[in-house]
């Protein structure tokens, strides 16, 4: 299957040839209920990269996650980091990022209770910043579940749901509630985009309107990191060059959110005691405890970058490398940093997880200590050279302009969504 193919979504099982044509409904604009906050996440997201794709087309409001998960004082400091980050993107209101583009960061209480007093007034915070920017019949996209019950409220073209996870599976949520907000989503959505296949094959036979549209990737601008990566020089963000000055050897690196749910710091760790001359460089934020990783000298914990310098960063690494817990969550993800890792043409190592069965000959797989340490070891002494060019054939159309465009083309084609000209 060719990676434009795989921005094709599926029919559904109902359509039939000489299916009447949908009745033609205008948006003029996009409001996403997004997963994550613009201002303190990885903007690689699925979410946020569609919306930057569509926001050259049409006026999109990003609205920051409203939350799934309560924090509780039992995370120690991570508690006190998750509340003043929240609010501190509370403060910022709605932000014009670009034209086109802006952020809210709607006032919410997450949790059953909260979610009530949310209820009421999350809508008429969004509503309200989206008349400012010049909607009244928008497209609501919800990447975030609790955002449902605002979208209901609020007028609306058509709803789209993004299903890129599991989301009632993810750690510390209340799973009853979260799987109460998917139905609602599957039952009320004009079409449900999937980005992960294995979820994709395991739900459609519900019935409900769905695609498939796989992550893209920026690809030339990881292809570039890549073929010039100047070592640990000036390419490579200042943060990365402090963490590291003075250390030498291999470095193994993981870009992305270090998060307790996902991320398998033992497995990590075990690994880095099996490679004492191995530099392990983790760049992120970290929701794991403070000093977790402080008896192991060869693993350095940076700081997550700016996704610009996401690239560089990556560039500046020997071997590339996913280490996530075996998990519900794990098994229908997609992760977008492997397209990242592929495009920036350094091996890759990583746990097993359905999605890599599209990836054969791509990646090492290993789940336990001992396999993935002779993974990575394998990786710096006996490179395959093919691989880099192999990796890049595979997702070489991988565009996010393509796969924005695709969800166009669905809606239009499915739903008679079409953006006002």
């Amino acid at each position: 299957m060719s990676a434009h193919q795989e921005t094709q979504a599926a029919p559904p099982a109902t359509e039939q040839p000489g299916t009447k044509q949908p009745e033609v409904r205008e948006f003029d604009g996009v409001v996403c209920f997004g997963g994550e906050d613009w201002w303190y996440h990885n903007r690689a997201h699925y979410d946020m990269q569609m919306m930057r794709e569509l926001s050259y087309r049409m006026p999109v409001l990003y609205v920051n996650s409203i939350g799934m998960r309560v924090p509780t004082v039992t995370e120690g400091g991570m508690f006190f980091k998750r509340v003043q980050r929240k609010l501190k993107s509370f403060s910022r209101g709605l932000v014009r990022v670009r034209d086109g583009f802006s952020v809210q960061s709607p006032v919410v209480v997450p949790g059953r209770r909260g979610m009530k007093l949310s209820g009421f007034l999350l809508p008429r915070q969004v509503a309200r910043a989206a008349r400012k920017l010049g909607m009244r019949n928008p497209l609501i996209w919800v990447a975030c579940p609790p955002g449902i019950q605002a979208a209901l409220q609020m007028k609306h073209a058509g709803l789209v749901y993004q299903r890129t996870d599991r989301f009632e599976c993810y750690e510390g949520v209340d799973q009853a509630l979260i799987k109460s907000f998917d139905v609602t989503l599957k039952r009320e959505a004009d079409l449900v985009l999937y980005c992960s296949r294995h979820l994709y094959e395991s739900e459609t036979a519900e019935g409900h309107p769905a695609a498939f549209i796989d992550h893209g990737v920026d690809f030339s601008d990881f292809v570039a990191a890549g073929d010039h990566p100047d070592a640990l020089g000036s390419a490579a963000p200042q943060q990365i060059r402090e963490s590291l000055q003075g250390v030498t050897g291999p470095r193994v690196g993981f870009v992305g959110d270090i998060d307790s749910a996902v991320f398998d710091h033992e497995l990590l760790l075990q690994t880095a005691a099996l490679l004492p001359e191995v530099q392990f460089v983790l760049v992120g934020s970290c929701s794991l405890p403070e000093g977790w990783a402080d008896s192991a000298s060869n693993v350095h914990l940076t700081g997550r970058v700016p996704y610009e310098d996401v690239p560089a960063t990556m560039a500046a690494m020997d071997v590339l490398m996913m280490p996530w817990h075996r998990s519900e969550w794990i098994e229908a993800c997609n992760p977008i940093k492997l397209k990242e890792y592929l495009a920036t043409g350094r091996p890759v190592v990583s746990t097993d997880f359905p999605e890599l069965r599209h990836y054969e000959g791509l990646v090492a797989i290993a789940n336990e200590p001992e396999p993935f340490a002779a993974a990575i070891q394998r990786s710096i002494d006996d490179a395959d050279p093919t691989l880099v060019v192999r990796g890049r054939e595979r997702i070489a159309d991988a565009t996010w302009t393509s796969r924005a465009a695709s969800a166009l083309e669905e809606l239009q084609r499915r739903c008679g969504l079409t953006a006002r000209s």
